[in-house]
């Protein structure tokens, strides 16, 4: 990393920062001076199965980290130990960075879990159900919502752990909007495939139910793993249960 060095006005009188952060305010005398931690590329995609790699091991990154990176490291972190683990400095150790990179961006931890819930918002709306507007038959975009949200395994352990969060103030909203576009699609969808507004309605309701019971079930009772064929048949019984037949 090349460093520059400028006079400042912090306590020793100087600064030191680099390329991605010139004149970061850090103080150099003895007692506070720590080594400085090279910024490492880790930007995991939206999987959950992701295998972290140990801070000495990581790739040195080309530049900073962005907004989004530290977004999606608290994901990942609200997936594995939930809403109240997400803080600066063990997600900055996750990082491989020092906390000056996290206040780049953020002027709190809760400005960045703000960050964090609209990223996961953000993603159902565009890649969930912006892959099924292509799709013209009502049944078969059921069917194809119901295969697709069948395998988005992060954002189900996200939505779990959220769940178990609804008392904070962040979280709250987040979930209700959530919520509330699900049904509407659903009810649409049921809609559009033959059902009446209320018995749209009904099955809507009726799906989304058997979908966070699922949820509830799996990841916050510890019932037993499905093996994967058993899994795809559950989720045959599903869309063969609640889409309804043509004619």
């Amino acid at each position: 990393m090349r460093l520059t060095v400028a006079i400042g006005n912090t306590r020793c009188g100087m600064v030191i920062g680099c390329r991605a952060k010139p004149y970061a305010k850090v103080c150099l005398c003895s007692r506070h001076v720590k080594p400085q931690r090279r910024i490492r590329n880790l930007t995991p995609a939206y999987g959950y199965n992701i295998a972290m790699t140990p801070p000495n091991d990581r790739p040195e990154r080309s530049g900073r980290l962005s907004a989004d990176d530290w977004a999606q490291a608290a994901l990942d972190q609200i997936a594995e130990q939930g809403v109240a683990a997400v803080a600066v400095e063990p997600l900055a150790r996750r990082l491989g960075v020092t906390k000056g990179s996290f206040y780049w961006h953020f002027p709190s931890r809760d400005a960045l879990l703000q960050a964090a819930l609209e990223r996961w918002e953000t993603h159902e709306q565009d890649e969930v159900f912006g892959q099924l507007e292509g799709v013209q038959d009502p049944a078969a975009r059921l069917g194809a919502l119901f295969k697709l949200v069948a395998n988005e395994v992060q954002s189900h352990v996200i939505y779990s752990e959220l769940l178990k969060a609804l008392d904070h103030p962040a979280v709250q909203p987040v979930i209700g909007r959530v919520s509330k576009r699900r049904l509407d699609y659903l009810t649409s969808a049921f809609r559009a495939a033959g059902l009446d507004a209320t018995d749209a309605q009904h099955r809507a309701r009726l799906a989304y139910a058997a979908y966070v019971g699922f949820l509830q079930l799996n990841l916050q009772l510890g019932q037993r793993d499905m093996q994967r064929e058993e899994f795809e048949d559950y989720v045959a019984h599903m869309m063969a249960t609640l889409i309804p037949a043509k004619g």
